[in-house]
């Protein structure tokens, strides 16, 4: 079974370079860098080291998943998403992609905050508002998770099928409304979080980012509970 990496980036030219050095033993089909607006060389780097990138100039966490997902070859087995800062350690890719391998999941989350996750430098606000929405998530859609992280594989074809819109930090809360909505089979794996290599982080980093990403995180869970919405993905 194939797979293909996807990693939205966004000035993160000290970081990308290792991020992707280590992933060339796991002989991933492809690895996709979306450079979401970097000012720095990131997108340069990032095809120095091999990758192949395309260019979401708009920011948005979102939009760089889409725009990574529009070069997938559609002989794709599994996609993959991971951070381009080094904080997914990419020796748990077996970990998420051997339960879609199996055909035990469509749908395989790495968790920083489940037993035997080890959530390294995941500072305390992250973690509560983590805690907040995934016990939201189980209290709407009767789903049992507990964490939002974005080291995460799926299905593809499960993947077009959710028909995936958000432009910005609601895109992994979306992504586990909708597959709970289409019943999917969704698994949690505990994985490592480590510190950043580089910088300060765009979320948890700033008081303002934290807010940000939070309110559009417990939005994006409320709104498919509530409202009627066109992009519903159908029930499998």
């Amino acid at each position: 079974m194939n797979f293909a990496i996807l990693i939205p980036a966004r000035n993160e030219e000290d970081a990308i370079g290792s991020t992707l050095a280590e992933l060339s033993a796991f002989r991933p089909a492809a690895v996709i860098v979306a450079d979401n607006g970097s000012s720095d060389q990131t997108a340069a780097r990032a095809a120095q080291a091999g990758a192949t990138v395309v260019a979401e100039p708009l920011p948005g966490y979102g939009r760089a998943c889409l725009a990574a997902m529009a070069a997938l070859d559609p002989l794709i087995d599994v996609v993959v998403f991971m951070d381009a800062d080094g904080s997914d350690d990419p020796s748990f890719l077996p970990r998420l992609i051997d339960p879609i391998a199996r055909g035990e999941a469509d749908l395989v989350i790495g968790s920083r905050l489940a037993p035997m996750g080890r959530p390294n430098g995941l500072p305390f606000h992250q973690r509560w508002g983590n805690r907040l929405a995934t016990s939201l998530l189980h209290r709407l859609y009767r789903v049992p998770c507990t964490d939002l992280g974005p080291f995460r594989a799926i299905r593809h074809s499960a993947l077009r099928n959710l028909a995936m819109r958000h432009p910005d930090y609601g895109w992994t809360a979306e992504m586990q409304v909708k597959a709970a909505l289409a019943g999917l089979r969704v698994r949690e794996v505990p994985v490592p979080h480590r510190p950043r290599r580089a910088g300060r982080s765009k979320v948890s980093g700033t008081l303002r980012g934290s807010v940000l990403a939070g309110s559009k995180i417990l939005w994006t869970v409320c709104r498919y509970r509530f409202f009627a919405l066109p992009d519903l993905p159908p029930k499998s």
